[in-house]
């Protein structure tokens, strides 16, 4: 199992925390055989748990300008018609992946382009699920023009506990569908703004993968 880059510190942190606590443990109460076992476990599930945050699986797609793949892994909360009033001031499909602490947190490219917007908006930590997290809280707005001149909108959002939001593009870049564009600490939320009339190929509640599902198709 790969870690990406962006658990490095965590990880190091977590390793210390439970460095320190073994051995103020074993120091301290070097006869208290259960409580040592309880840290133990409590150690154990720790280092788990932030190891699992910060997985990179490989993934393998095939490119396809038709397509929109997911930018995330999670589940898909939001699949409405609404006003996109940050970039496009139009309306627009909106389709939202909620990412929860279990999820593999790296974000990828919907589609393959020139990257045409970028702007990072400090904001609230409400929870990803509000409506109000979309317009309210910290995140990051993202548009890339596909080679035929449709632009797709996305949006990573925090919530709370996700709260550093990280991105690797800027305006200008030419990027590929399936790359990795950035990445959000703890789940959160990515919402997809998506011309009218784009087919959509998921449903409210469905399990996606980033970089492998099909959203949508042009």
């Amino acid at each position: 199992m790969t870690i990406h880059k962006e658990g490095y510190t965590s990880l190091a942190l977590t390793v210390l925390v439970i460095f320190i606590a073994n051995a103020f443990v074993h120091y301290y109460s070097p006869d208290a055989e259960w409580l040592r076992w309880l840290v133990y476990i409590i150690s154990f599930i720790l280092f788990i748990t932030i190891l699992q945050f910060f997985r990179s699986p490989s993934r393998k797609w095939a490119q396809n300008d038709k397509h929109i793949i997911c930018p995330a892994d999670g589940k898909v909360v939001v699949i409405e018609e609404t006003e996109e009033i940050e970039y496009f001031k139009d309306r627009r499909i909106q389709v939202s992946i909620f990412m929860s602490p279990i999820n593999v947190h790296v974000n990828r490219n919907p589609i393959s382009g020139i990257v045409k917007f970028v702007k990072y908006h400090k904001g609230k930590y409400l929870v990803a699920w509000d409506p109000k997290s979309s317009t309210d809280n910290e995140r990051t707005t993202i548009v890339i023009e596909s080679k035929e001149g449709i632009p797709v909108l996305f949006r990573q959002i925090a919530g709370a506990l996700a709260r550093r939001i990280v991105w690797y593009v800027k305006e200008g870049d030419e990027v590929k569908q399936g790359d990795q564009f950035g990445f959000i600490k703890f789940g959160s939320r990515v919402d997809v703004f998506l011309p009218l009339g784009t087919k959509i190929n998921v449903k409210i509640g469905d399990t996606v993968q980033g970089g492998i599902t099909v959203l949508g198709e042009f």
